[in-house]
């Protein structure tokens, strides 16, 4: 069986990154697998453990850390987030692809461990279209957006670091030329 490869979808906070992701899920000749992150932050309104996120404890954290079981991980706002690495392995073996979608510093940090993996950087139109879809999730306090949007301005900087840059300034439009990179490659 041929194995799958490993793609990183990346990019700022609030670039629509899980909505671009959901549209690539349903292409089903894409053969994706959707690697579900771990955090220890609270799930948002909607969310459901398994689905967005595993959420867990600091402790059980900490202790996937220890095994070595994250493939990156890091810590934002006061929450922990990382990679299982099992889950990715054995999907890859599977013959599926496996779509991290990951914060940027994360990316780095697989693409250091995995460097056959495949990077896509998901950009904005513009900055001002970036805080508006933060600031329309309604999710978060002042304080916590404006530590989105500093972080958000240097992430802006790293596009060069990807072998694909992305521009989603429509999310079909960007969902499509994702599958293409993917396609291209499978």
């Amino acid at each position: 069986m041929k194995k799958g490869h490993l793609f990183i979808l990346s990019g700022p906070s609030g670039v629509g990154k899980g909505t671009v992701r959901q549209v690539l899920m349903q292409e089903t000749d894409l053969h994706l697998f959707y690697s579900i992150s771990m955090t220890t932050r609270s799930p948002r309104k909607g969310e459901e453990n398994g689905r967005e996120y595993y959420f867990v404890t600091r402790e059980e954290f900490q202790n996937n850390v220890k095994r070595g079981n994250l493939l990156e991980w890091t810590e934002f706002v006061g929450n922990c987030y990382g990679t299982p690495k099992d889950k990715v392995e054995e999907m890859l073996e599977s013959g599926k692809n496996v779509l991290l979608e990951i914060e940027i510093n994360g990316a780095m940090e697989v693409l250091s461990k995995c460097p056959e993996a495949i990077s896509i950087f998901l950009y904005p139109p513009s900055f001002e279209a970036l805080e508006a879809r933060i600031r329309g999730r309604c999710t978060e306090g002042e304080e916590t957006i404006q530590r989105r949007l500093a972080k958000a301005r240097s992430e802006l900087q790293m596009e060069g670091k990807y072998a694909h840059r992305v521009c989603n300034d429509s999310v079909e439009r960007a969902a499509g030329e994702i599958a293409s990179i993917i396609r291209s490659v499978s």
